[in-house]
């Protein structure tokens, strides 16, 4: 029995703190299926099913804090939206095991510290039976020990950072390609590609790597430098991860400015011009933020920089390309998924590929999804195949159902299919590549994995 009546999570709390409440105050926002500030699929109550009879049985909980304010909002109302859709999709189909789906999420306000509250109120007061991943690695960090110490499984949407992975957690499972220190792989993948096939005339022979002094964002320029990996484990044990040489020094490019800003930084035009003095011929920023990436971009359209190639760890939402306008065009990023991509998946025990979610996510809202909106969407789509799969919510049951996938029977969602190593990262996983062309983001690389790829552009477009 759970300690309060999730019926009341049917009612929709905002609890804003004044301006200068320190970080550790409760301030949340909670929401319930079919209630803002997430809309239902079709915008009627989704507590019933196609056939107008509602499940019945008392209601599976589902719960995530998200960042839906501070530094990481765009990207957490954007997950937020996936989390709702998929209990929305699953009502409008009966439930799940006969049961209603009820999403409970609180605003963790980009707080670590309040992040963890949460996740312990989730587990021991509220007694959810499924505890969702946040966005960032900074605040996956500390929520998946508490999940693990609970014994809840934990499906990550976010948090790639390998030290968030190399802790022996047995009940962790990541819903991307690969850990973030591994992206680099991927861009220079995309370079000898492209020179191979004459669309890059001229490689790169010089490169530039500025980061956010963050985990998710130091993780890639660190796999792009060859840097070391250090944590304490939960043992008290000091743990080194080395990535040496890096990708750059193994596809040949020269690093010849590198740099992390620090939180809450905002003099953009100074490390714009200091970049631009390096002259370097590739790019990349690692930012945790969508709204750094278009800053730093913004300053260098000021101070006139053109690097042949940029790559920007945050830049496929909407968003990016809505504020910076041509600026946008030519910048690469990884990714983990495409609308065009055709992965299959199921949904209620039914077939419901990449395409259903673009189309359905389409017409209920009135605009395209994005991958911040896929990939919570995939991961509700793995918890919900793991309960079907095991006849119940007994999360000890859920964590050896996921463990025990295979090629032939993975997870199959609408961000790919997927099978875990024990610590709980995708096995043979590898990154997509979208750049920003004419206004529109556009699926780069790998060539070949689906339909919809277009040429590179390079070098990039002047601005």
């Amino acid at each position: 029995m759970r300690l309060r009546p999730l019926a009341a999570l049917f009612v929709v709390l905002a609890l804003v703190a004044a301006c200068g409440d320190s970080a550790g105050d409760d301030t949340t926002t909670t929401a319930a299926v079919g209630e803002d500030p997430t809309t239902t699929a079709a915008g009627e109550d989704p507590t019933t099913s196609v056939a107008g009879e509602e499940p019945s049985g008392d209601p599976i909980v589902f719960a995530a804090s998200l960042p839906l304010t501070g530094d990481f909002s765009i990207s957490g109302t954007k997950h937020r939206d996936g989390y709702q859709f998929c209990v929305d999709e699953i009502n409008a189909r009966g439930g799940l095991l006969d049961r209603q789906v009820e999403l409970f999420v609180e605003d963790n306000q980009s707080d670590a510290e309040v992040i963890l509250t949460q996740t312990e109120r989730f587990i021991s007061v509220e007694q959810v039976d499924i505890v969702l991943g946040t966005f960032s690695s900074l605040l996956g960090f500390p929520a998946s020990t508490v999940a693990f110490q609970a014994g809840m499984v934990h499906g990550l949407p976010s948090s790639a950072a390998l030290r968030v992975w190399e802790r022996g957690y047995d009940n962790l499972f990541y819903f991307q390609q690969a850990a973030a220190e591994y992206t680099g792989r991927t861009i220079v993948d995309l370079i000898d590609y492209y020179e191979e096939a004459g669309v890059i005339t001229e490689r790169p022979l010089t490169a530039a790597v500025v980061a956010a002094d963050d985990i998710f964002a130091g993780a890639i320029a660190n796999g792009f430098l060859g840097g070391d990996v250090n944590f304490t484990d939960d043992n008290g044990e000091e743990v080194t991860i080395s990535l040496a040489p890096g990708f750059l020094a193994e596809a040949g490019l020269e690093v010849v400015f590198d740099q992390v800003w620090p939180e809450g930084y905002t003099d953009w035009l100074t490390l714009a011009n200091s970049i631009a003095s390096s002259d370097a011929d590739f790019l990349s920023i690692s930012t945790a933020s969508a709204e750094e990436a278009i800053s730093l971009i913004q300053g260098l359209q000021t101070v006139g920089y053109d690097p042949d190639m940029i790559y920007a760890s945050q830049g496929n939402q909407a968003e990016f390309g809505e504020a910076l306008g041509e600026a946008a065009n030519g910048v690469i990023t990884h990714s983990v998924w495409a609308p065009t991509a055709d992965f299959p998946g199921t949904l209620g025990g039914e077939p419901y590929s990449n395409a259903d979610f673009v189309a359905n996510y389409t017409e209920a809202h009135g605009t395209p999804p994005d991958e911040d909106e896929a990939i919570p969407f995939g991961v509700c789509q793995g918890m919900e195949q793991a309960i079907l799969g095991t006849g119940g919510t007994d999360n000890a049951l859920l964590i050896e159902w996921l463990h025990d996938r295979t090629a032939d029977a993975p997870v199959s969602t609408v961000v790919g299919s997927f099978v875990w190593d024990e610590r709980g990262l995708p096995v043979d996983g590898s990154f997509l590549t979208n750049q920003w062309q004419d206004g529109e983001l556009s699926y780069v690389f790998p060539v070949g994995q689906f339909p919809g790829t277009v040429d590179l552009v390079h070098p990039k477009p002047e601005w």
